[in-house]
């Protein structure tokens, strides 16, 4: 459900006071620390991989013991952290999107936030078309 337009206008308000009071700290959570968090997770995602090749192996060695549950174990650890690379690296920013977020110039951030408002806008007045053809058509 999208914001009101009200709403839209208290939040740019409330952004606009918090760049004032402390742009250090608007800038930190706008963003700057993104790509770093992303890399280590992706990092973390790939170690963990390792981690659960050497489980899958170590169950396949011991298989003749019953310990066939250690290579469960480490599939199953191997597809979490391929899932958390996956998804860590397409969240990850492009160099060009870290640099424009990282100059905490507001012009960017309003310009992606205009677009949004304008392919909500646009996905509003499809929405309300529709409706207003079901009603007309059903009438």
């Amino acid at each position: 459900m999208p914001l009101s337009e009200h709403e839209q206008r208290m939040l740019e308000q409330m952004e606009r006071a918090l760049y004032a009071e402390d742009p250090k700290f608007a800038t930190a959570l706008e963003g700057s620390g993104l790509r770093t968090y992303t890399r280590r997770r992706v990092y973390q995602a790939v170690a963990g991989f390792l981690v659960g090749i050497a489980l899958l192996m170590t169950g396949m060695v011991f298989q003749e013991d019953g310990l066939i549950w250690i290579s469960v174990v480490g599939f199953l650890v191997m597809l979490g952290c391929a899932v958390l690379a996956v998804t860590g690296w397409r969240k990850a920013p492009k160099p060009g999107e870290q640099q424009a977020a990282g100059g905490g110039t507001a012009a960017g951030g309003r310009q992606t936030r205009q677009q949004r408002r304008s392919m909500m806008n646009r996905i509003e007045e499809r929405w309300q078309r529709r409706r207003d053809e079901q009603q007309g058509g059903g009438h």
